[in-house]
């Protein structure tokens, strides 16, 4: 009960609570670092949060096991379930660290899950795991909580006001939303490729930068070229979020700029 008490709160509110703590985050010259595939990493969520990223990614499929972590559903009778891998780990270090990940007390990432199919199944699912923790998974509740982002299968857009406010959602640039639908939008991503031509790269990714600020949403682009040349120019362009499978080299090049 605990848990459907604290969303009893002012929905435009909280949404622009959440822009606001991701761009006062954002202050800095360094840009956001995105996770990609974290499970792949040698050492999953422990890397992502070694190094500061901004969120870091898991995808899912929902099994008899429940939510499992895999890229492809033929590695689901193996793979390690969401919560063996990610919830409870998170769960015992905000125990660990008296209400936040670490012992650092501004940092709070964002945990985006890629549902691959099934969304409101597996959303349902995922509820089912964070209720009873609203103070780890939930910034109404603790503004250090881990902020949990739906990515892949989203359902249909109308459907995300039914779901409680610890639940956002990856936006899209071509997708059309209200009001109401745009707050729970926590970012906007794109397919690089979709902005790669011969003549006029740089300009349609500037261009789609700016539509997305306008919006006073931060822009993440996939399946970036995975080079400290493409994350300096992608950065300077106006992506915000760095999409990296290469999170420790990734880090230590903008440190340096």
């Amino acid at each position: 009960m605990l848990f459907y008490r604290c969303l009893q709160i002012a929905p435009l509110k909280y949404s622009l609570s959440i822009i606001l703590s991701f761009f006062l985050f954002h202050s800095s010259a360094q840009p956001f670092i995105h996770s990609h595939n974290d499970y792949q990493q040698a050492k999953p969520l422990t890397n992502a949060i070694r190094h500061k990223v901004f969120a870091l990614e898991a995808d899912v499929f929902l099994t008899n096991r429940g939510l499992v972590v895999a890229h492809d559903k033929k590695d689901t009778a193996t793979a390690a379930t969401l919560e063996a891998l990610y919830l409870q780990p998170i769960i015992r270090l905000f125990k660990k660290h008296k209400g936040r990940i670490s012992k650092n007390k501004t940092y709070s990432p964002v945990l985006m899950i890629d549902i691959k199919e099934n969304a409101a199944a597996a959303i349902t699912a995922l509820l089912e795991l964070i209720m009873l923790h609203p103070a780890v998974f939930n910034r109404s509740v603790n503004p250090k909580a881990v902020q949990l982002v739906i990515s892949g299968d989203r359902g249909k857009i109308a459907d995300w006001l039914t779901y409680p406010y610890p639940i956002f959602f990856d936006g899209r640039p071509t997708e059309i939303y209200t009001d109401a639908t745009l707050q729970r939008v926590a970012f906007i991503s794109a397919s690089y490729s979709n902005y790669v031509t011969a003549k006029d790269s740089a300009t349609r990714i500037q261009e789609l930068a700016n539509k997305v600020h306008a919006q006073n949403k931060l822009l993440r682009l996939w399946a970036i070229p995975d080079t400290a040349a493409h994350w300096k120019q992608l950065h300077e362009l106006g992506v915000d979020i760095i999409n990296t499978d290469k999170v420790e080299e990734c880090r230590k090049f903008f440190m340096k700029q």
